[in-house]
């Protein structure tokens, strides 16, 4: 019966490619972790949360009113405006896993009249 004969400078660059491999790994999975760590500690930090939702309540807000005064129609205003009172109440709220679920929810509304303010523009409706 043959026996299956590697080299052994075959099997010896193998083993130092294997344990290049674990190496590159090992610093690897440490460096993504701290770096995801500190993205993490730094996106969920609430001042983030807080300056982000004022900025577009800001902007949503104009963009709302001007689409209503431009087109007329203000039920697309008022949609966007209960979704930007959400958002305001989701600043209120302490910075535990219920502000995101206000925040969410307040978007998709502000999301909602924004698309029908644009809708409303471009087919006047």
């Amino acid at each position: 019966m043959p026996q299956l004969s590697i080299p052994t400078t075959r099997l010896d660059r193998i083993a130092m490619g294997l344990s290049g491999l674990c190496a590159v790994h090992c610093v690897a999975t440490a460096v993504l972790l701290g770096l995801l760590a500190s993205a993490g500690g730094f996106l969920g930090s609430p001042i983030i949360h807080e300056v982000g939702l004022t900025l577009a309540m800001i902007i949503g807000t104009y963009a709302l009113v001007r689409g209503a005064l431009d087109h007329g129609f203000f039920m697309q205003s008022a949609i966007g405006a209960l979704g930007l009172g959400v958002m305001a109440g989701a600043l209120s709220l302490p910075h535990d896993g219920r502000e995101p679920i206000y925040t969410v929810i307040g978007v998709m509304i502000v999301a909602l009249g924004h698309r029908l303010n644009a809708m409303a523009a471009e087919n006047g409706f």
